[in-house]
């Protein structure tokens, strides 16, 4: 299966834990033997493989093991400035989003109690 935007949560983690499964039978490795190989506990492994969420750190440990890290950095790449970004700022990089890009409500005077009225109209 296609991970995408369009699968449910769930899903995602079902499609995963199948693919971390088949990756240790590949391996020879039982679950007891690459939950030992990890650091964690065998049913970090079963949770894992069943679908059900699990702590980062834990996946991170098991995909190490399975020598399969390496691919996110496929799936979560490193971002650089782009240059107009590094001219603007002089050289230095953004340290977080201004939230400009969405769209915002009129500037209206503000005044105590302006919920309560809202709704008494």
């Amino acid at each position: 299966m296609q991970i995408s935007e369009l699968l449910s949560d769930d899903s995602i983690l079902a499609e995963l834990g199948q693919r971390i499964s088949r990756c240790r039978i590949d391996q020879a490795l039982t679950q007891a033997e690459l939950a030992h190989q990890a650091g964690v506990s065998k049913r970090t492994v079963e949770r894992l493989e069943a679908g059900a969420s699990t702590q980062v750190s834990s996946m991170i440990r098991i995909l190490r093991v399975l020598k399969l890290l390496g691919n996110l950095d496929h799936a979560i790449p490193g971002s650089s400035p782009r240059p107009m970004q590094l001219l603007k700022g002089n050289g230095k990089l953004r340290q977080r989003a201004s939230g400009a890009g969405q769209a915002r409500e009129p500037d209206q005077p503000w005044s105590w109690n302006d919920q309560d009225r809202k709704g008494d109209q």
